[in-house]
C-alpha cells in the first residue's frame, strides 16, 4: 500500500508540471502498473501534446513507435495534420489531461483538447484517447498513433470539413446613393455527380467547352482529384453560356445547376480608378485567404476601393466544421460560426460630376487640336474645408467589368476589350491622378513663392525687374513673354506667370541655403504620398542636393535650385499632389489628407469612415497667405492674369476663381508641354479645389484653364 501511495505522488508530481502550465489536473490511473513506467509513459504523452500544442510536427513524429513511422512517414503525417489546421483554421490548443489506465507496456490517456481557430473560434473536443506502447525498438514508451488521434473518427476514414458561409459582397454608392457596384449579376454553377454521369467522354466534352478547360482537365478532376461518390463542382459559366448549352449538360452529365451572384459596376467606365475590381487571390495572397477558411476560387477586391475596403465589402466568412463520413453524411459537428454581414460603402465622390467631367474630356479629346499629341488627362476635385475628394478623372478609363471573373458584359465581350485595354498605348490602367508623375511647369511657383515668403529670403516688398530674360554668367534663360512684366512682387509674380522672378527665387533661396526650397517642397507634401488610403497613390520626386548626387553622381548647383522654383527638371509630382497644396492655401494653410470613403454600414444603420485629417499645419503667416492668394484670385480676373481670356464673360467671376497655370516642358523633340491649372473657388469662402492636367497638351492658360472653367461652371450653375 505504501508502495502505491509513493508511486501516485511520484506520478502526480510529474504530470503537476504539465499541469500548472497548461492549468491542467494530474492524471488519475486506475490500474496498478510500476511507478516508473507510468511516469515514462506520462512523459512521452506531455511531450507529444506539448509539440503539437507548439506546432512542431516533427518532434510528434519522433514520438510514434517505430513501426507507426514506417506506416506512415513524416511527410504524409505532416500533410494529414496540416490539411486538418487547414481545414480549421487552426491558431493553436489547449490541453487537459484526465485519466491514465492500463497495465504492462499498454497504457491508454484520457484527455480533452480546445482547438483555438480563426473562423469558429475556440472549441471543446472531450474523450479524446491517447494509446502509448513499450516501443521494442528503443524500450521506451511511444505513441501508438493512428489518424484517430486527429479526430477519432478520422480513424475509420471520415474527413475534417469546413463549409464556409460567405456574405453577399456589399454594395457601393457615390455621396448621394447612386449605385456604383452591387452584386446583383448572375452566373451559374455547374453540379455533377461523379456516380451518375451517363456519358463520361461526352461529359467531359460538354464541361470543357462551356467552361473554357481542356477534356484532360475536366478527366482529371473528376478521376483523380475527386472521389467516385462526391458531388463535383464543375466550375462557373455565364448564363449565354448556361442557355446554349444547359441541355446538351443535363443529357451528358445528369448535371443540376445553380445561380450564383457576381459583381457588378453599374457604369464600369464612370471611375473604375476610384471603384477598382474583384478577382481571384494571387500566389501571395493567397495563404491568407486560405487562413481565413476561403479557397482559392474566393473572389476579393483587386484594385481600388474594391481592394483597399475589402474587408469591409467581404464582411467575414462563418460557417461548420464538421466530421464527414465518405458517403457524405455528417458525423459530428465540431463547432460553427455566423458570417459577419458585409458593409456598404458611400463614397465622397458626386457620380453626375465625374460623369460631367469624363463627357467634357471626351469632347475635348475629340475634338481638341491636342488629341494627337496626348495620351491622357486626369481632373481632381477636392472639398477644400475637409478633404474629400467630390471627383477624380484619370482619361482615358477602361471597363472595371471586363476584368471580373465572371463579366455581366459576357466573357467574349470581356475578352475583346481587355485585348484592346493591354494593347492600348496610352495605358489607360494608369490612374494619372495618383499614380501619373509629371514635371508641374508654373503651377510649382505657388509652393515656391511660400518658401521665399516664410523663410524671409523674400518679403511682400521685394521687387525684380522682370525684363523677359534673366541670366547668371553665361546661363541666360528667358520669360515666355519676350519684352517682360516690368516691376514684380511676389503677388504680381504668380498673376503674370513671371519666370525671370522666379529664376531669381530658385536662385537666392539656394545661396541661402541649397536645401532650403527642397524643404519647403517635401514639407508641403510634394514627393511623397499624400496618405489617401484607398487607392495606390505615386510617391514622386523633389530633386535635393543628396538625391541628386546619388542619383546623377554630379553636385548640386543653383541650375537644380532654378529649375525646381519653376517646376521643370528633375521633378515629378502627382496631380493629387499639387492640388492639396493648393487646397492648404485656399483653407488658411492645413494640409488635409485626401480621402474617397465617407460612411460605410448596413442598410441605414451608417458610421463616418474618414473624418476631416489635418496632417500638417503649415502655420503660414497671414500676411503672406493674403499675398499668395491675391495673386492667384488676380490670374483669372484681371487683364495681366495668365487666365484671364479664358474666364472673361464667365459667371465664375462673380464667386471668384483663384488659380495658376502651368505649362511644364517635356524632354523629346517636338513634344508639346503638360498643361496644368489649378484652382479653388469661391474666393472669399472657399469650398473646392480642381486641378486639370492634360499630357502634352500645349499651354496651360489655352488647354487647362478653359476646361476647367466648363467644369467651374457646370458645379456651380449647372443646376440653375
Amino acid at each position: 500500500m505504501r508502495l502505491l501511495t509513493v508511486f501516485l505522488l511520484c506520478c502526480a508530481t510529474i504530470l503537476c508540471a504539465c499541469a500548472t502550465a497548461n492549468d491542467q489536473p494530474a492524471p488519475n490511473p486506475t490500474q496498478p502498473a510500476p511507478a516508473t513506467d507510468l511516469v515514462a509513459a506520462a512523459e512521452t504523452a506531455r511531450r507529444f501534446l506539448n509539440a503539437w500544442q507548439a506546432g512542431d510536427l516533427d518532434a510528434m513524429h519522433r514520438l510514434l513507435t517505430f513501426r507507426n513511422r514506417e506506416l506512415t512517414p513524416l511527410a504524409e503525417f505532416r500533410a494529414l495534420y496540416e490539411q486538418a489546421h487547414a481545414a480549421m483554421g487552426f491558431i493553436g490548443l489547449d490541453y487537459k489531461l484526465q485519466s491514465l489506465t492500463g497495465e504492462g507496456r499498454f497504457l491508454t490517456l484520457q484527455y480533452e483538447v480546445t482547438f483555438h481557430t480563426r473562423i469558429v473560434g475556440s472549441f471543446v473536443d472531450s474523450q479524446r484517447l491517447l494509446h502509448l506502447v513499450v516501443d521494442s525498438q528503443v524500450g521506451e514508451w511511444r505513441i501508438a498513433w493512428s489518424r484517430a488521434d486527429i479526430f477519432r473518427e478520422m480513424g475509420e476514414g471520415a474527413r475534417l470539413i469546413f463549409e464556409a458561409q460567405l456574405p453577399g459582397r456589399a454594395n457601393i454608392y457615390d455621396r448621394y446613393g447612386t449605385a456604383l457596384a452591387d452584386q446583383n449579376g448572375r452566373v451559374v454553377r455547374i453540379l455533377v455527380d461523379n456516380r451518375r454521369i451517363p456519358d463520361r467522354a461526352a461529359c467531359f466534352q460538354a464541361l470543357a467547352d462551356a467552361t473554357g478547360e481542356t477534356p484532360a482537365e475536366m478527366d482529371d478532376l473528376f478521376n483523380r482529384r475527386s472521389k467516385p461518390d462526391w458531388s463535383v463542382d464543375a466550375g462557373v459559366i455565364e448564363r449565354d453560356t448556361f442557355i446554349r448549352l444547359h441541355d446538351r449538360i443535363a443529357e451528358v452529365c445528369a448535371a443540376d445547376f445553380a445561380q450564383q451572384a457576381t459583381r457588378r459596376y453599374l457604369d464600369g467606365a464612370l471611375m473604375p480608378h476610384v471603384v477598382g475590381h474583384v478577382g481571384y487571390a494571387n500566389a501571395d495572397e493567397l495563404p491568407d485567404l486560405l487562413e481565413t477558411g476561403l479557397h482559392a476560387e474566393t473572389i476579393i477586391g483587386k484594385a481600388g476601393i474594391e481592394a483597399s475596403m475589402n474587408s469591409a465589402l467581404a464582411g467575414a466568412p462563418g460557417g461548420r466544421l464538421s466530421l464527414v463520413a465518405a458517403d457524405g453524411r455528417r458525423l459530428r459537428l465540431l463547432a460553427e460560426a455566423r458570417s459577419q454581414a458585409p458593409k456598404s460603402l458611400w463614397l465622397t465622390v458626386d457620380a453626375d460630376l465625374q460623369r460631367y467631367i469624363n463627357g467634357t474630356l471626351d469632347t475635348a479629346f475629340a475634338n481638341g487640336p491636342f488629341a494627337e499629341d496626348s495620351n491622357g488627362a486626369a481632373v481632381i476635385i477636392m472639398d477644400v474645408n475637409n478633404g474629400e475628394i467630390l471627383a477624380l478623372v484619370s482619361y482615358p478609363a477602361y471597363d472595371s467589368n471586363i476584368l471580373n471573373p465572371f463579366p455581366v458584359i459576357g466573357r467574349a465581350a470581356a475578352d475583346a476589350a481587355l485585348e484592346e485595354l493591354v494593347a492600348d498605348e496610352r495605358n489607360p490602367l494608369l490612374n494619372r491622378g495618383a499614380q501619373g508623375t509629371y514635371v508641374t511647369g508654373s503651377v510649382m511657383k505657388v509652393p515656391s513663392a511660400i518658401a521665399a515668403l516664410e523663410s524671409g529670403v523674400y518679403t511682400q516688398d521685394t521687387r525684380y525687374t522682370c525684363s523677359g530674360s534673366w541670366v547668371y554668367g553665361t546661363d541666360l534663360r528667358y520669360d515666355w513673354l519676350p519684352t517682360g512684366h516690368g516691376v514684380m512682387s511676389t503677388q504680381t509674380g504668380i498673376t503674370n506667370s513671371c519666370n525671370p522672378f522666379f529664376y531669381e527665387v530658385g536662385f537666392r533661396l539656394n545661396a541661402q541655403d541649397p536645401q532650403l526650397l527642397p524643404d519647403y517642397a517635401q514639407r508641403l507634401g510634394l514627393g511623397q504620398p499624400t496618405g489617401i488610403s484607398a487607392i495606390t497613390e505615386a510617391a514622386g520626386y523633389i530633386p535635393a542636393p543628396d538625391t541628386i548626387q546619388r542619383l546623377t553622381g554630379a553636385p548640386w548647383s543653383y541650375a537644380h535650385a532654378v529649375n525646381l522654383a519653376i517646376g521643370q527638371g528633375e521633378v515629378q509630382i502627382t496631380p493629387l499632389q499639387m492640388l492639396r497644396i493648393y487646397a492648404a492655401v485656399a483653407n488658411g494653410g492645413y494640409l488635409l489628407r485626401p480621402h474617397l470613403v465617407r460612411e460605410q454600414g448596413i442598410l441605414d444603420e451608417r458610421e463616418p469612415v474618414a473624418r476631416r485629417d489635418v496632417m500638417r499645419d503649415l502655420a503660414l503667416a497671414a500676411d503672406n497667405l493674403a499675398a499668395i492668394q491675391r495673386g492667384m484670385c488676380d490670374v483669372t480676373s484681371t487683364y495681366s492674369g495668365t487666365a484671364a481670356a479664358q474666364f472673361a464673360y464667365s459667371p465664375l467671376l462673380d464667386l471668384g476663381v483663384c488659380g495658376k497655370t502651368g505649362t511644364a516642358q517635356v524632354p523629346g523633340e517636338s513634344k508639346q508641354p503638360h498643361s496644368w491649372f489649378i484652382a479653388y473657388a469661391p474666393a472669399k469662402e472657399p469650398q473646392i479645389a480642381i486641378v486639370t492636367l492634360v499630357e502634352n497638351g500645349g499651354e496651360g492658360s489655352s488647354v487647362a484653364a478653359p476646361l476647367t472653367r466648363e467644369i467651374l461652371e457646370y458645379y456651380y450653375f449647372s443646376g440653375l
